[in-house]
């Protein structure tokens, strides 16, 4: 008889509040296991960074590589968070001190090349021999990612592809996907020779992991509210007798004895690094969601000249602080933490009549979002450059908007992922500018000499 332990966490978006008591909690759950002569293995599904913390912001996310060394992860999944939000040589340069494995068969050079701190799969052995194939997935966000300068493929071609290697050298297939909860059910059903699937992306959770066909499906929420455990029991013949599955709460975790202080340190080491004096101010920046302000005019205006549109608009809910006196590179991660690109859309006079009309709902200015990259809470009233509305007419650039002419409207990525404006948006293409994020547009208008 044989039992094996996998530990997995997902979708941690830098909640570095929470480390201390999971590391303390996997380090002493792996000395545990390995003193019973028992193998474990530690898996991240992918999003352990984000760019919101100011020490992922600092680091490039680079920082939170030593803290899954020091966890002794075996292998982890790339997430959206590292892939589309990080530029080309800072995510090509992320691994280079990790002390695991980076498993992502999906995701290659755009020569068709895997980076070398990539593999699409890796076969690890237990003690007694067995062997445990492991295979990752990340989300195709395939356009994004060619933007960037990388090459996704469909993620299911490439689960057939190494799923015929995979079966003969394992002896026991476990996928990490960072696909969604949707794709794993999907998986399980389509290929059920895989044993186990750990899953991430929608951020969802199975308290005892969820079964569908022979495939065991496990999740760990968020933030590292839990963190997720696997039980393999397998006999003589290596064939799995039993798979259980659970999650622990982050809350019932013993506290760690200086864990404020660590926590403290992560937040003041990153605002060191981020010191940098951006400007100085006349007078203040000032925010409110459902006001129009300087600061929101001032972000919507440097919108359309970044991107060099005709017209430009934004939620006055991104901006989530005033800016006073001395500006640092920290201030503008403060009040702008959101992982939120440019972006263009070439619309009729009629295409943008209908958004702008849309953009007047009241009860859309009180939604609260969340997801599509936005850290605030409620999206806010819009805030337009370049548009004038003026006794019941419209003007664009000074000249009345014409119903047949063609129009450029910059505005934040987030609108145009199928959730706003879904009579127009789903069907017109993008223009998405990569890597900035709207906060290095703010920082390239203030540092203009004035």
């Amino acid at each position: 008889m044989e039992t094996i332990h996998l530990y997995h966490t997902n979708d941690f978006h830098s909640h570095l509040e929470h480390w201390p008591r999971i590391q303390q909690f996997l380090l002493q759950k792996k000395q545990l296991h390995q003193q019973q002569g028992e193998d474990v293995f530690l898996f991240d599904i992918g999003d352990f960074i984000d760019r919101w913390h100011p020490y992922t912001e600092a680091t490039k996310g680079k920082g939170n590589i030593p803290l899954l060394n020091e966890c002794q992860f075996t292998a982890a999944a790339i997430g959206n968070n590292e892939g589309v939000n990080l530029p080309f040589d800072d995510l090509d340069q992320l691994y280079s001190d990790a002390e695991f494995d980076v498993l992502a068969a999906n995701f290659y050079y755009q020569n068709g090349s895997y980076p070398q701190w990539v593999k699409p799969y890796k076969i690890y052995q237990t003690q007694k021999g067995t062997r445990l194939g492991v295979i990752g997935l990340t989300a195709p966000f395939t356009h994004l990612y060619d933007l960037l300068g990388w090459r996704l493929t469909d993620p299911i071609s490439e689960l057939k592809k190494w799923l015929e290697p995979l079966e003969k050298e394992s002896d026991f297939i476990i996928l990490l996907s960072h696909l969604g909860i949707h794709d794993d059910e999907r998986i399980a059903t389509a290929f059920p020779e895989i044993d186990v699937i750990l899953g991430a992306h929608t951020h969802h959770f199975f308290e005892k992991g969820k079964l569908v066909g022979s495939t065991l499906l496990g999740a760990a929420g968020k933030y590292g509210f839990y963190v997720g455990k696997m039980t393999i029991h397998l006999n003589e013949q290596k064939a799995v007798t039993r798979k259980e599955a659970l999650l622990y709460d982050f809350n019932d975790l013993p506290i760690v004895p200086n864990e404020q202080e660590q926590i403290i340190a992560f937040l003041n080491k990153g605002k060191d690094l981020l010191s940098h004096k951006v400007t100085t101010l006349s007078e203040p920046l000032l925010h409110n969601p459902f006001q129009e302000t300087n600061f929101s005019r001032l972000l919507s205006k440097t919108l359309r000249e970044w991107c060099r549109a005709d017209c430009a608009m934004i939620n006055a809910g991104l901006l989530l602080g005033t800016l006073s006196e001395e500006v640092t590179t920290y201030d503008l991660l403060e009040v702008c933490p959101h992982p939120i690109n440019p972006c263009v859309v070439e619309l009729t006079g009629k295409e943008l009549l209908e958004i702008l009309s849309q953009t007047m709902d009241e009860s859309l200015h009180h939604r609260q979002i969340k997801g599509l990259g936005f850290r605030g809470t409620v999206l806010g009233i819009f805030v337009y450059d370049g548009i004038c509305f003026e006794k019941n007419k419209i003007f664009i650039q000074g000249s009345e908007l014409k119903l047949d002419s063609n129009y450029t409207l910059a505005l934040p990525d987030m609108f145009t992922f199928g959730h706003f404006f879904t009579e127009v948006l789903p069907q017109k293409q993008k223009n998405y500018f990569l890597p900035e994020f709207l906060r290095d547009l703010l920082k390239w208008k203030l540092e203009m000499p004035t």
